[in-house]
C-alpha cells in the first residue's frame, strides 16, 4: 500500500490543529465575561483534548470525550444558564486583583506543565512484560460488566439522581422564581393596611363607604 505524499507532514498539521483547538477554547472558556461564551470555549476545549486523545491511539475515550462532555456537560450547564436569572450581576473587582491572580493562575499552570513535561520526557517509560489488554472497545466493555461493574453502577446511579434533582430545580423555572417576590410583596402589603388605617375606621361591605364614629 502506498502512503500519501506528506503525510508526516499532514499528521504534524493536523496534531498542531488540535493543540491550537485545545489552547483557543481554554482561553476563551478563562478570559470571557460572559457565561455562555465560557460554555462554548469549554465545548471546543474538549474537541481539542478528543484529538489529542485520538493521537494516543485511544480511539474510545475521544468517544467519550465527545459525547460525555461536550453532548452532557456543556449542554447541562447551558440549560442551567438558561434556567437562571437573566441578568449577570455587576462585578466590582479591582483591575490589580484580576492581575494579580491571573498572574499567580498562570504560574502555577505554567509550573505544572513544566513538571509534567519533564517527567514525561526524561522519564525512562520501559514497556511491561505481558500486556493485561490491547485497549480495544470489547476489552474496555467486558472490564466495564466485570472488574469495575459496581463502580459503573454507583456512576449510573449518582447521574440519575442528579438528572431528578435537576428536574425538581427546574419544575418551577423563571415564573415560579418572579411569583416568589411578588408574593412576598403582597404579603407585606396587606400585613401593613390594617396598621394604617384609624382606630374607629371599618372596613367597607358590598362598596359602602367607610363609616367613623362622630
Amino acid at each position: 500500500m502506498t502512503s500519501i505524499p506528506a503525510s508526516s507532514q499532514i499528521v504534524a498539521a493536523i496534531f498542531l490543529l488540535c493543540v491550537a483547538t485545545t489552547v483557543a477554547g481554554a482561553l476563551i472558556a478563562a478570559l470571557t465575561a460572559r457565561i455562555i461564551r465560557s460554555v462554548c470555549g469549554l465545548a471546543i476545549a474538549c474537541i481539542g483534548l478528543a484529538g489529542l486523545y485520538y493521537f494516543l491511539h485511544s480511539p474510545f475515550l475521544t468517544l467519550m470525550e465527545i459525547l460525555i462532555y461536550v453532548g452532557a456537560v456543556c449542554v447541562t450547564i447551558v440549560f442551567a444558564v438558561m434556567l437562571a436569572e437573566p441578568d449577570e450581576p455587576t462585578r466590582d473587582e479591582q483591575i490589580g486583583s484580576k492581575v494579580l491572580w491571573g498572574g499567580v493562575a498562570l504560574l502555577v499552570g505554567a509550573s505544572i506543565f513544566w513538571g509534567l513535561w519533564s517527567l514525561g520526557a526524561h522519564q525512562d517509560w520501559t514497556a511491561p512484560v505481558t500486556r493485561v489488554n490491547d485497549g480495544s472497545i470489547s476489552a474496555i466493555g467486558k472490564a466495564l460488566l466485570t472488574t469495575y461493574s459496581m463502580a459503573f453502577e454507583l456512576i449510573s446511579l449518582a447521574l440519575l439522581v442528579a438528572i431528578i434533582g435537576a428536574l425538581a430545580i427546574a419544575r418551577t423555572g423563571r415564573a415560579g422564581q418572579a411569583s416568589l417576590p411578588r408574593r412576598e410583596a403582597t404579603s407585606a402589603q396587606e400585613s401593613q393596611e390594617p396598621a394604617t388605617r384609624g382606630a374607629g375606621e371599618t372596613p367597607a361591605l358590598l362598596g359602602e363607604p367607610l363609616r367613623t364614629k362622630p
